[in-house]
């Protein structure tokens, strides 16, 4: 027996290390261009602005590619067009000739040199070209044909891609379904994350804290929010508004238990509360496929999830009224609230593989907007509201819906794009979408780049206006800034699990157009960035592996980004929060290093919060830090930064959090504290804590959700922390 596994362990090998072989000798060294994956069946249609972003499975001799000749675009006439080549390290950038590519003298060619050598002195082989059609503005889609011809494009695309993986073993690209972009969905673990200095308080001039967000005048949703005199809050399928004064006889006024809506995210502006949630039809869910018809009479799809927004009139907040809902099918990505106008995005995947049965399916989202406690029907967003990226390589809808506050009775405006992200960066003026476009071929890790849709803002109005793209991927919302009409981004490349394609991180400046002007490039290589923080003419970079270096970059001059100074200490920051304009706070976690038969694990050792002088941005320092809890501690905090409450001047710098530590007899961690932990900064004392409030009951073994905190806020002179059983109020005395 023993004999026949060592036998079958050899061929496995053998065979592996044949088929390995095989695959890198047939393309030992790739490119990949921004948009659909390369095919030279294929002519693909981009934007007359369109800049080429390449990106190589290995790392290539800059000095192999020669100008004008290695990579290069010819028109229909096989004339030269003067595009501007830009040569990286990691990649290279083609951008289009002065006014764009002229669609009249398309289709185009792009050409790659088979002669481009990577620094082993592989080369790529033969010529590769990349056909493409280029067109002034966003397209629009016409009709149901057009729209379904659409995905029918992108399924045949699937089917090859997907026949080349069988082939290979399923090496690079997967070429299903599920290499459409992850959602960044507000109500999941992994929450917009915030960045800019002037949130670094998160008090209001009215007594009352506010939700720690990202740009100042931009408000996110939360699942608490507060005007000072009630506290609301969505939790556990229902709408809770508890009127917080006199703290001794804190009454709930409201509670709105719904049936089919989950809510999970509130905004509030003077007496209208706008509630955000997950909205299911089991009707549409489960019908199967073909048993509903538009009004049309065309054949629809059956509905997976929605997004659904009620507006409610709360002048008497013991009887809420509905003035508005909105349903968007998809699902929740994000939102953002300037003004009286609340943004509204939701993704939604499209079951385009039901084409091959149903080549009319009508796939479009379907959207609602009624007034009042009125139920409206779902229908498809017309045509000529549907555009599309023609370059992504999302297999998606995303929706953006705009309601104005001031005027409930008027119809939201909804516009929907075939291609979106998971990430979302909004300023007063501007929203982006970060899309990810995945790598394929040898190393695809490394080969993986970013595109950025900018859309202007104004009010009602949501326009796109330009695209760029960076290689690599983004972390989280914190990964982007704008500032002085530049874009900064900051993204890491490849992965650091992987030898073959080890990671290395970047700091990108585009201009308003989306053109890349300048970067800093290659840093902390084997390590990911963890967080991210732009303060104006500065950023902060925290990248981890084994130890944490914190990098400090000067933006001022947007042309010439440099790293003034680099920190590294042990453990990591998830979260970044300026203190003063010479502090700033990380909270994460602190780490140890053990060593097995594997090698050297790094494991997580208690959450860290930690302040780093940066006066002398040459020569950061931590200055204080503390350490809470051992292995399994937790807050969330980590993920999600509306978790804090912060205000330098109550000298409040609180979380929710579980503490763990560890038996010394068994080894075994137990819960010692679940709850909240105030805590005090002081730039020359370090922290205070100030106090710990819990709603758990004595001796509990396992934390109780009903009783966890989730968020804590201030009124006046008291806290008031928030579960979803109850609200505790705590009177400060520091």
């Amino acid at each position: 027996m023993k004999k026949k596994v060592i036998i079958f362990s050899s061929i496995i090998v053998s065979l592996a290390i044949i088929f390995a072989f095989i695959y890198q000798s047939r393309e030992p060294f790739a490119v990949n261009g921004t948009g659909n994956p390369y095919s030279e069946k294929d002519t693909q249609t981009v934007l007359s602005d369109k800049k080429w972003l390449l990106t190589f499975t290995k790392e290539f001799k800059q000095e192999s590619i020669k100008e004008n000749e290695s990579i290069y675009v010819t028109d229909k006439d096989g004339n030269k067009v003067e595009a501007n080549l830009e040569v990286s390290k990691d990649f290279v950038t083609v951008s289009p000739p002065e006014g764009g590519y002229d669609p009249n003298k398309g289709p185009y060619e792009l050409h790659i040199s088979g002669e481009i050598e990577s620094v082993d002195g592989k080369t790529l082989g033969k010529q590769k070209k990349i056909k493409f059609t280029a067109m002034k503005q966003l397209p629009t889609v016409a009709s149901n044909k057009e729209l379904n011809s659409l995905f029918t494009a992108r399924l045949e695309q699937m089917k090859q891609e997907r026949e080349e993986s069988k082939q290979f073993f399923n090496f690079g690209r997967s070429g299903d379904e599920s290499t459409s972009s992850s959602e960044d969905s507000d109500g999941a673990a992994n929450a917009d994350m915030a960045t800019e200095s002037e949130s670094s308080s998160s008090g209001s001039p009215d007594g009352h804290s506010e939700t720690n967000v990202q740009v100042q005048g931009v408000d996110e949703a939360d699942i608490v929010k507060t005007d000072g005199d009630f506290i609301y809050q969505a939790t556990d399928q229902k709408l809770k508004i508890t009127e917080a004064d006199p703290v001794e006889e804190m009454t709930v006024l409201t509670e709105l238990r719904y049936k089919d809506f989950n809510p999970y995210q509130l905004f509030l502006e003077g007496n209208q509360l706008v509630v955000i949630g997950h909205y299911w039809d089991e009707k549409m869910m489960y019908g199967g496929y073909g048993e509903g018809k538009s009004s049309e009479g065309d054949m629809i799809m059956p509905m997976h999830e929605a997004t659904k927004a009620i507006v409610y009139d709360i002048t008497d907040r013991a009887n809420p009224t509905v003035q508005k809902t909105v349903t968007l099918e998809g699902g929740y990505v994000s939102s953002r609230k300037i003004e009286n106008h609340v943004y509204l995005i939701t993704n939604k995947y499209a079951d385009f593989w039901m084409l091959e049965e149903h080549p009319e399916a009508d796939l479009r989202p379907r959207v609602s907007d009624t007034q009042g406690e009125e139920e409206g029907d779902l229908k498809g967003v017309p045509y000529e509201d549907i555009r599309y990226f023609p370059d992504s390589t999302e297999d998606n809808f995303m929706t953006i819906a705009t309601i104005d506050l001031n005027q409930p009775q008027e119809d939201a405006s909804i516009t929907t794009y075939v291609g979106s992200g998971n990430q979302i960066y909004m300023s007063k003026e501007n929203l982006y979408v970060a899309v990810p476009n995945y790598g394929y071929g040898p190393n695809w890790a490394n080969n993986e780049s970013t595109e950025v849709y900018k859309f202007a803002v104004d009010g009602m109005t949501v326009e796109f206006r330009a695209n760029g793209a960076i290689p690599g991927h983004l972390l989280n919302q914190f990964s982007m800034d704008e500032y002085k009409g530049h874009f900064r981004v900051a993204a890491t490349k490849g992965q650091a699990w992987d030898e073959n394609s080890p990671s290395s991180n970047h700091l990108f400046i585009l201009d308003g157009g989306m053109n890349v002007v300048s970067s800093v490039e290659d840093l902390a290589k084997g390590e990911r960035i963890y967080s991210v923080r732009f303060m104006q003419d500065k950023a902060y970079v925290v990248t981890f592996k084994e130890v944490d270096p914190l990098f400090v970059f000067d933006l001022s001059n947007p042309a010439e980004p440099k790293v003034l100074g680099e920190l590294k200490i042990p453990g990591f920051s998830n979260y970044l929060h300026p203190y003063d304009e010479n502090h700033l706070i990380g909270f994460g976690y602190d780490t140890k290093l053990e060593k097995d038969q594997w090698g050297t694990r790094v494991l997580t050792n208690g959450v860290k919060i930690s302040l780093f002088d940066v006066s002398d941005p040459t020569n950061p320092l931590e200055k204080h830090t503390e350490i809470i809890g051992g292995q399994s501690t937790h807050s969330p905090l980590n993920h999600d930064h509306k978790a804090l409450l912060f205000n330098k001047d109550k000298d409040i710098f609180a979380f929710p959090i579980t503490k763990y530590n560890e038996n010394q007899k068994d080894g075994s961690y137990r819960l010692d504290f679940e709850g909240a932990m105030v805590y005090g900064i002081d730039p020359e004392k370090g922290f205070t804590l100030h106090t710990k409030i819990t709603h758990q009951q004595e001796n509990t073994l396992y934390e109780d959700w009903e009783n966890m905190v989730q968020r804590i806020l201030y009124i006046d002179d008291h806290l008031y922390t928030v579960t979803p059983k109850e609200i505790k109020a705590t009177k400060i005395t520091w």
